[in-house]
């Protein structure tokens, strides 16, 4: 459209403008025309390709070139160069130099008609010069809209690189915690796995196959143990929310340990990060009862309070032989991660006194 109203102007101009020859007015009408025609077209320059010094001297040049036309030529519609130069100005250029060149032309324009400077223009009065001011308004309200197209355009995009560095972060939190859950999966099981097997391979070159096969019998366990686990990890990750009392109770059957969870205070709605946080903690303190204190009761407490959760896995100690394994020692670690995590806190200590006197116990606070 822009285009089509530039060529609108242009063609007009060399129909109606004269005079127009090669000597005398006609050549200095002509090349006068020919200034504005430049001059007009050129407003269609992307502006980043236009310095502003440049902008303000060719638009002040396309100012003076269309008030000397209007005053050399004794027809035709030369004073819409004079309209449309002012109007790109508002848009070009800034508020205030802007408004300055829309009162030079003004005030040329004017006085070109009004003093009859050259052969004037008889047909048009002296206050149609003042009126060529008037479209530096548009231009004006045009590029502010521009401007505030413009901002709103780098307002989304901002706004959706924070989105895109946001999910990323996601993504970057959610890796650390699958992490997490294939650690504590597998971490402990294979250290324990690997030393029944390094045991057996020892125990064969002694010919004492009633520990290699003890060494295997309790391999076999471990593989068994880390299977149930695994299921439960992986149950974790598809499940967006998992009902905390109900898995609590689901992973102590597996255990085999019964009626071994009491729920103190009323149950209520958590967000699924702090469940699965929890139920995590939970599987590393029965991991590790399992290994250090086999045969022992094991007790898990879930305490509902006005401010904050309270889990506490606790166990008796041994009745079994105790086997040495060689842990990762990541497993206090990485419960002390989830807790924190989760802005809570976890100790783990003897059992100094009571019923599971001798055992160890783990306590895990979250806040919410």
């Amino acid at each position: 459209m822009q285009w089509v109203l530039t060529l609108f102007v242009i063609g007009s101009a060399i129909w109606t403008v004269r005079p127009l020859d090669l000597s005398g007015r006609g050549l200095t009408c002509g090349a006068l025309l020919l200034v504005n025609c430049v001059a007009l077209a050129a407003r269609h320059l992307p502006e980043d390709r236009v310095p502003p010094r440049v902008a303000l001297v060719w638009l002040t040049t396309g100012i003076l070139a269309a008030a000397a036309l209007l005053g050399v030529s004794t027809s035709g519609s030369s004073y819409l160069f004079a309209y449309f130069l002012v109007g790109h100005i508002g848009f070009r250029l800034e508020t205030g130099r802007a408004l300055t060149l829309a009162a030079l032309c003004s005030a040329l324009c004017s006085g070109v008609l009004y003093f009859r400077l050259g052969s004037g223009h008889d047909l048009l009065p002296w206050t149609l010069g003042l009126t060529t001011g008037a479209p530096v308004v548009i231009g004006i309200l045009n590029r502010s809209n521009r401007q505030a197209v413009r901002a709103a355009i780098s307002a989304a995009e901002s706004a959706e690189r924070a989105a895109r560095a946001e999910a990323k972060t996601a993504v970057l939190t959610e890796r650390g915690r699958i992490a997490r859950d294939v650690h504590d999966v597998l971490a402990h099981s294979l250290a324990g796995i690997n030393m029944q097997l390094e045991l057996a391979d020892a125990l064969i070159d002694t010919g004492d196959l009633d520990k290699v096969r003890e060494a295997n019998r309790k391999a076999h366990s471990m593989v068994k143990e880390s299977l149930k686990q695994a299921q439960w990890t992986v149950h974790a990750l598809r499940e967006d929310s998992l009902p905390l009392v109900e898995s609590l109770t689901a992973m102590l059957e597996s255990s085999g340990h019964r009626d071994a969870l009491t729920v103190t205070g009323t149950a209520r709605e958590v967000p699924s990060r702090v469940i699965q946080n929890l139920l995590r903690i939970a599987q590393e303190a029965l991991t590790n009862a399992a290994r250090h204190a086999p045969g022992g009761d094991v007790r898990v407490e879930l305490t509902y309070a006005a401010e904050s959760m309270r889990l506490t896995v606790s166990n008796s100690p041994a009745t079994r032989k105790v086997t040495p394994g060689v842990g990762s020692g990541m497993g206090l670690i990485g419960m002390r991660e989830r807790a924190a995590l989760l802005g809570g806190t976890i100790t783990a200590g003897p059992v100094v006194a009571g019923p599971d006197e001798g055992g160890w116990q783990v306590e895990a606070v979250i806040p919410g």
